[in-house]
């Protein structure tokens, strides 16, 4: 991430009386297609936004939010709710325009003086957002005179808005929030305080295969937890009732198993139920003790103390992925845990990353987010970074020279 230039490189003259182009993530979920229900993708995107405003730039902005049909409109996708929310953040004048690649668009770019904020409509409202279709990437490129990134959630998607538009605009730079993300990933991978300690979770470990390959050499320790332990169990030959296994790759968790030797801890014990319908009835067992009828929904206690033990010992701690079913309680006990744990561990001077996705909300449901170093706004896009996979809309951006 050092490398590639940021808003902070440019000169005055590059941004003061320009239309900056920024490409933010305003995915936010609404009420009945009116209110912004949570606004956090948002606020984490007003410095930047703020920093250009203050530099005198006429900030354009752009994003998309769901997935309409076809790459045509749909009102309840309009990011005009989005606008409202944005205009009550900031002290500063927003508009919205109801366009984007039309005349209509860049003439209201040009009507925006010093300071002031335009959001245009969904870019996902245009067929060849998600194609990159090149056309589309030339008319995003008339709104504006500067190209900012600043959508680390959208950035392991190689579109129109996120990468395309970079090849016609320039300079083409990351946003703060963007140089943010890069650098607390980049770092926990490229140069991590030790004891480095990774966490990952979810329900299936096939979602997680290039995750666990590429951690593996650079840990020092890697905590499994949630439905994808149970494949794992299986490799060993444990019994595990009615849990969620990948049958197709118990032998791929074996070779894990094999290759990864100490470094990857398993949970101890599991909390099981008959059915989640059933969660009144969850209880603790060994995990060579799941009960035939039973499945497996969360971690057990003795695993929340023991990865609660191996956080404590970590200078660096990533992790991406729920250690249970958390939307169902009792089963939210363990990510709940290894949240706290967390939390402690930032106390006592560690860096901790949450990687987006689930991990994120569990951590905002459990307010502990103010606690942690650092929560990703990009769930997709951290995992694949975690991956080691580069990501189209920070590779478009420019380096620095």
């Amino acid at each position: 991430m050092i490398s590639k230039r940021t808003i902070r490189d440019l000169t005055d003259a590059e941004v003061r009386g320009k239309r900056a182009l920024v490409r933010v993530d305003f995915n936010v979920p609404l009420d009945d297609s009116v209110n912004v229900s949570d606004d956090t993708r948002i606020r984490a995107a007003l410095p930047t936004i703020e920093a250009l405003a203050s530099r005198g730039a006429r900030v354009v902005l752009l994003s998309h939010l769901g997935r309409p049909k076809g790459g045509k409109p749909e009102p309840k996708y309009s990011l005009a709710p989005v606008a409202k929310r944005l205009g009550e953040l900031t002290s500063r004048p927003v508009r919205f325009v109801a366009a984007l690649d039309s005349d209509d668009a860049v003439a209201a770019t040009h009507e925006l003086k010093d300071g002031e904020i335009l959001l245009l409509e969904n870019t996902r409202f245009n067929a060849g957002e998600e194609k990159n279709d090149d056309a589309l990437a030339k008319a995003l490129a008339r709104l504006g005179d500067l190209y900012v990134n600043d959508a680390f959630g959208a950035a392991h998607r190689a579109h129109s808005s996120t990468a395309g538009v970079a090849k016609y605009l320039h300079p083409a730079v990351a946003g703060l929030l963007m140089e943010k993300e890069l650098e607390y990933l980049g770092s926990a991978l490229a140069d991590p305080q030790r004891p480095f300690i990774a966490i990952l979770g979810g329900a299936k470990i096939s979602g997680k295969i290039d995750v666990i390959e590429s951690l593996l050499p650079k840990v020092d320790g890697l905590l499994i937890g949630g439905a994808m332990a149970n494949t794992f169990y299986k490799a060993m030959g444990l019994e595990t009732g009615k849990s969620l296994v990948e049958p197709d790759r118990v032998d791929l968790a074996k070779s894990l198993l094999d290759r990864a030797g100490f470094r990857l801890t398993l949970p101890h014990d599991a909390m099981v139920a008959p059915s989640l319908e059933q969660a009144a009835s969850a209880h603790a067992v060994k995990r060579d003790a799941v009960p035939p009828n039973e499945a497996m929904f969360d971690i057990g206690p003795d695993t929340m103390q023991s990865y609660a033990r191996a956080i404590a010992t970590a200078k660096t701690v990533v992790w991406n992925g729920p250690m249970g079913v958390f939307e169902t309680p009792p089963f939210d006990a363990g990510t709940r845990a290894v949240a706290r744990a967390m939390a402690d561990a930032t106390n006592k001077g560690a860096t901790t990353i949450v990687g987006g996705g689930d991990s994120a909300a569990a951590v905002a449901e459990a307010r502990l987010e103010a606690r942690m170093s650092h929560v990703s706004t990009g769930g997709g896009a951290s995992l694949e970074f975690l991956e080691g996979k580069p990501l189209p809309g920070v590779e478009a951006l420019e380096t620095r020279r």
